[in-house]
């Protein structure tokens, strides 16, 4: 049984995690995440990803019976740090990351989700970082992208989880959808992006990554070197013969 279901068609990638009975994540699912989305970075096959989980939950966290043994020197930074690249692996993909949340999103799982480009969830998902709960820490980094100052800090000092009804009205989630209805929702919109340029799509992601670490003045400056250079490409000319033939691009990536 493969602990991540990884599947390809039409320029979509979708990526499942498969571990019942909850999606815990252990190293080899760590690992495997990881080996997922580099290749997702470098297929020039895939435009954009969805990532969720089998069953009823997205993901429960952390593996708590895979902790690492603190009395052994070394054993709990190398565990820390292949923890950071499991969430940097999915944030620094090169290509959009759609993340829908099918059931329960905590902890590491939350993780994941905060990683992700665009937010889809279940009427029977919540999500919440429980670590306050079980003698561990941290999460606020992760927290702080996606929910204000005091919910963050709800989450952070209660272990409270949000359920998807709330993440909505609060336009943390693009849509909160029946569990039959999520995927293919998510789906309908990376088949939307996937039908953009790959070139434009790369540089977007790029910019919004990039935008957040700068002041508005160094951002735009750095979006319109983005521009230039894509208004050099073959894509960027079909893409204006496209709209003034007024039919469907057929973009090349490059």
């Amino acid at each position: 049984m493969d602990i991540i279901k990884f599947d390809v068609a039409d320029h979509i990638a979708l990526v499942t995690l498969n571990n019942a009975p909850v999606n815990a994540l252990n190293r080899a699912m760590r690992a495997r995440l990881i080996e997922i989305f580099d290749e997702i970075s470098e297929n020039p096959d895939i435009r954009v990803a969805v990532l969720t989980g089998a069953g009823k939950t997205f993901c429960a966290g952390a593996d708590l019976r895979d902790r690492p043994d603190p009395s052994k020197l070394g054993v709990f930074h190398a565990h820390n740090r292949i923890t950071r690249e499991t969430g940097n692996s999915v944030r620094e993909c090169a290509k959009p990351v759609i993340a829908a949340i099918n059931g329960p999103a905590l902890g590491a799982g939350l993780g994941l989700m905060a990683a992700s480009d665009i937010f889809f969830a279940s009427e029977n998902a919540v999500v919440g970082m429980p670590e306050i709960n079980v003698g561990l820490a941290g999460g606020a980094a992760m927290l702080r992208t996606i929910f204000g100052r005091s919910l963050m800090r709800r989450m952070m000092y209660t272990g409270y989880r949000v359920p998807a009804a709330e993440l909505y009205r609060r336009g943390i989630i693009e849509a909160c959808t029946t569990q039959e209805e999520l995927v293919p929702t998510a789906m309908a919109l990376a088949a939307e992006i996937a039908g953009k340029s790959p070139l434009g799509i790369t540089y977007a992601k790029q910019s919004c990554e990039m935008v957040d670490l700068m002041p508005q003045r160094d951002g735009y400056r750095f979006e319109q070197n983005f521009t230039y250079a894509l208004s050099r490409t073959e894509d960027a000319k079909e893409a204006r013969t496209a709209f003034l033939e007024k039919r469907k691009p057929v973009f090349k990536g490059r």
